[in-house]
């Protein structure tokens, strides 16, 4: 006796979520692509952020988010807990990215919206446990590697915010790369003193940016220069992170059995 077919709705939503969900090399490759394709739209937001006065700007605004839009009732139509994913961080994230990208267009004075298209960045975070499962290089640097994301969410959120907030009432923040120039010279403590904030929200912000920034870049450093580290959680104590070549835990001394993929 043969089996019913699937109804074609039902076949489109499982395509997606094992798209979105699965773990064979297809779906890690269409994860592999958003993320690549939240690059690409960064990169065009930065753009659009320096020559904003341009014809061809608000017809990308409204390509991107159309596409971006579409992107998000996928993914929506593939949750199988649609309530939790409603009402999720990444959901309000994603919501405000795209309202960035359309109501300026309509409505004056809604540059601050431009703060919320950095969240997109946040996404990259989801590719880390592919990467971890599929990439020995990755595995054996995942420090670095991640320690750096963080370092250049907080950038690109921090130089958004200093744009908005600044640029139509100081003239030092003129274009997003000045922005930029403010973040990182206040970020590595070299401080020309050629563009300061201006008032006292102003000063509070470096105060972040200093205090921050340079905590997330010390810790870059050290995942940079320290000795190779390998992370397995021990069974008794939870120590995460031991030598590469420990067979006992450091803190407890229990025997572990780490995994490893040989000399590399």
């Amino acid at each position: 006796m043969s089996t019913p077919a699937m109804p074609a709705e039902n076949r489109f939503r499982q395509y997606l979520q094992d798209l979105y969900f699965g773990d064979d090399r297809g779906a890690r490759r269409f994860r592999y692509g958003l993320v690549v394709f939240d690059v690409l739209t960064i990169a065009f937001f930065i753009l659009a952020a320096t020559v904003q006065d341009q014809w061809w700007v608000i017809p990308l605004d409204f390509l991107l988010g159309g596409l971006l839009s579409i992107e998000l009732l996928a993914r929506l139509y593939a949750e199988t807990d649609r309530r939790g994913h409603i009402l999720s961080f990444s959901m309000a994230a994603d919501i405000a990215v795209i309202a960035s990208l359309f109501l300026p267009v309509l409505l004056e004075n809604l540059a601050f919206l431009r703060i919320f298209r950095a969240l997109r960045l946040l996404r990259s975070y989801h590719l880390l446990k592919d990467l971890r499962s599929s990439s020995l290089w990755f595995r054996l640097h995942e420090d670095v590697i991640q320690r750096s994301l963080n370092l250049a969410v907080f950038i690109f959120i921090v130089t958004s915010f200093v744009y908005v907030t600044q640029h139509n009432l100081n003239s030092g923040i003129r274009t997003y790369v000045d922005a930029l120039y403010f973040t990182i010279t206040t970020l590595t403590t070299t401080g020309f003193g050629d563009i300061t904030l201006i008032g006292p929200g102003g000063r509070l912000l470096s105060v972040v940016i200093m205090i921050v920034g340079v905590s997330l870049f010390l810790r870059l450093l050290q995942a940079i220069f320290r000795p190779h580290k390998v992370r397995f959680e021990c069974p008794d104590c939870a120590l995460r992170i031991h030598d590469v070549d420990a067979v006992h835990c450091k803190h407890c001394g229990r025997v572990l059995p780490i995994p490893t993929d040989g000399a590399v």
